[in-house]
């Protein structure tokens, strides 16, 4: 139940995304070393080639000195990735190869490299002062549908995808699909409906987005998030909540939103949109799902499975909400993926982001919009973006809702699943690189 977290994020293996706005700062000394550099194409003579150039000597000889980075870097940039995190995907990339410099402008630029004998795009762009204000290492986006089909299928024993337009109407059209229809483990996607859950709730006057929930030890659950570390009987209000559950994943924001609309408000908006897969009822919080899966495995979920929906509940109740935090163990391999989780398809979470923008509450959109794992969409092209993913021990999934400039919705949505092993992280910037250029194809479709 874990996301990207930030809107700014490095994996400790790699670098998801690195993506800053313009901070002030020095004009930046160039340096490279003509061994890094020789063979490479021509790198652009404008402020964001002369940090390309020293990007690519840099990335010859990690750790580089934290006074060298701060002399190419933007406080800020740095402030949000410490010398040591940038050290450790410079070591990701060691090495690397320029091969082509596919876009440039005077402070930003597109470049292909490789390293290891895995391509890599650079996204690099520079502030007014020529320091690095942005920098972002991804796959290459998919070319086509069947490139994209072939990359999917290497991430996990199963996978499925949907690129769909969202019409007018508020209908998912097709554009492209593999096992669109299957259920599968949704992860913190899932979150989506609590989402849609609250912000009815709030639509029929139940209460706002002001309402102050109290953070009590029996509705605290395990990271990620940050809630969980506030003292008993704090205050956090349904919005700042919604916010963090949906940027940042915070499960004890998600379980006090499940606590205040009901858990039978979020199973009837599941229902409603078009999601009536039984495994998710009754609806399970995060907490829950960590005891059942993590504390004295597998008592409870033995119980817990064969139980009737009436049973459960009353097991929920009665059962599961009286045991401490400090009972539930971690485990370093999938479990029970296919039977406790949440479920849905890659076509009912097209359903579920049609049903949130249906709302049309500015409050919805700001959530969804904090976080965009390093899609990286050209914001002129694409004003809105909302993001939503899930992950666990043996799952990767990822779903966006992009709007163009001239009003035209799309949603993209992709699921990797492999109940015998974990994935790699390797496997979420793929995903990223396949939504990426999906919203490029389904737009020109």
């Amino acid at each position: 139940m874990n996301t990207p977290s930030k809107p700014v994020r490095i994996l400790a293996a790699a670098a998801v995304a690195v993506t800053m706005s313009a901070c002030a700062g020095q004009p930046a000394p160039v340096q490279a070393t003509a061994s890094a550099v020789s063979s490479a194409p021509e790198i652009p003579g404008t402020p964001a080639g002369a940090q390309l150039r020293w990007l690519l000597d840099a990335l010859s000889r990690p750790p580089v000195a934290e006074t060298e980075l701060s002399a190419h870097f933007a406080a800020g940039f740095l402030k949000s990735i410490p010398a040591a995190q940038l050290n450790q995907v410079f070591a990701t990339f060691k090495g690397m190869r320029l091969e082509e410099v596919v876009t440039s402008q005077h402070t930003a630029l597109l470049a292909l490299g490789r390293t290891g004998g895995t391509a890599m795009e650079i996204a690099l762009s520079v502030d007014g002062t020529g320091l690095i204000n942005g920098l972002r290492f991804q796959p290459p986006a998919a070319k086509s549908w069947a490139e994209l089909d072939q990359r999917l299928g290497k991430t996990a024993s199963r996978t499925s995808f949907l690129a769909a337009e969202v019409t007018k109407g508020g209908d998912c059209r097709p554009a492209h699909a593999v096992a669109a229809g299957k259920a599968q483990p949704l992860g913190s996607m899932f979150k989506l409906y609590v989402l849609g859950a609250v912000a009815e709730r709030i639509k029929s006057g139940a209460f706002g987005w002001d309402t102050q929930l109290t953070i009590t030890p029996e509705l605290k659950s395990l990271p990620g998030g940050q809630l969980q570390d506030r003292p008993d009987g704090s205050k956090v209000s349904v919005l700042e909540a919604a916010k963090m559950m949906i940027s940042i994943s915070d499960n004890t924001a998600t379980d006090l939103l499940i606590h205040k609309a009901g858990r039978k408000a979020v199973e009837r908006t599941m229902r409603v949109w078009g999601n009536d897969d039984k495994r998710n009822v009754p609806f399970l919080t995060t907490r829950e799902l960590f005891v059942l899966k993590g504390a004295e495995y597998p008592r409870h979920a033995k119980r817990y499975l064969p139980m009737n929906v009436r049973e459960r509940r009353a097991y929920l109740d009665g059962v599961v909400a009286k045991v401490p935090l400090s009972s539930i163990a971690p485990w370093t391999a999938p479990r029970e993926l296919d039977t406790l989780e949440w479920f849905g398809s890659p076509a009912d979470v097209c359903e579920a982001y049609a049903g949130l923008a249906k709302l049309r509450d500015k409050r919805v959109g700001e959530a969804l919009s904090i976080n965009d794992a390093g899609l990286g969409l050209d914001g002129g092209e694409w004003p809105v973006v909302w993001y939503k993913g899930g992950s666990e021990l043996g799952l990767v999934d990822m779903s966006f809702l992009a709007r163009t400039a001239k009003g035209r919705t799309y949603v993209v949505t992709s699921m990797s699943v492999d109940p015998g092993a974990p994935i790699g992280e390797q496997a979420t910037m793929e995903l990223v690189a396949l939504a990426r250029g999906a919203f490029t194809l389904v737009k020109s479709s």
